[in-house]
């Protein structure tokens, strides 16, 4: 009897200081959930961002609960027309607003795709501000280039539509 006690405490304190070596992934979230579309399922978390990259010499990668997102703008500025292009709000539900500062008349033009390339409009712009109407659009990712009167890309932006 008392070698079976003896065996019992001997597995129990075993198992006690082998479950401090033990690694699992815990996150404490503030919400998440699972989503489904026609491209698949996906199970997200919102509110943990503890993640780690690897690097190495044929690339990186990141692993994680979750990634930092980041809303940014990309372009090219066209310094001889000496103008500065904004879109907002970024994100959008309704409407996007393309303003232009020091606009004095010249010919604009803009196109918005969605994030596979598919042209899903074009515009003119005729005055300082115009207004894109992307309500009628689902939530998705867009981009919407501005061209200049010679018909070359002046900045383009990354749109989100909530």
């Amino acid at each position: 009897m008392a070698n079976i006690k003896s065996k019992t405490i001997v597995f129990i304190t075993l198992g006690l200081l082998f479950t401090g070596l033990a690694q699992a992934q815990e996150s404490v979230n503030a919400t998440g959930g699972d989503a489904a579309g026609s491209g698949g399922t996906v199970a997200y978390s919102v509110g943990q961002v503890v993640y780690t990259t690897h690097t190495g010499s044929l690339g990186s990668s990141a692993q994680g609960v979750q990634h930092a997102y980041e809303i940014f703008s990309f372009g090219i500025n066209e310094t001889a027309l000496d103008i500065s292009l904004t879109a907002f709000p970024n994100p959008t539900t309704d409407n996007l607003t393309l303003l232009i500062s020091d606009f004095k008349n010249q010919k604009f033009s803009y196109q918005l795709f969605d994030i596979q390339g598919n042209r899903l409009g074009t515009g003119q712009i005729i005055a300082q501000q115009t207004i894109i109407n992307m309500s009628h659009l689902p939530k998705a990712t867009y981009f919407v280039d501005v061209f200049n009167p010679e018909n070359n890309k002046v900045q383009s932006f990354k749109i989100i539509k909530n």
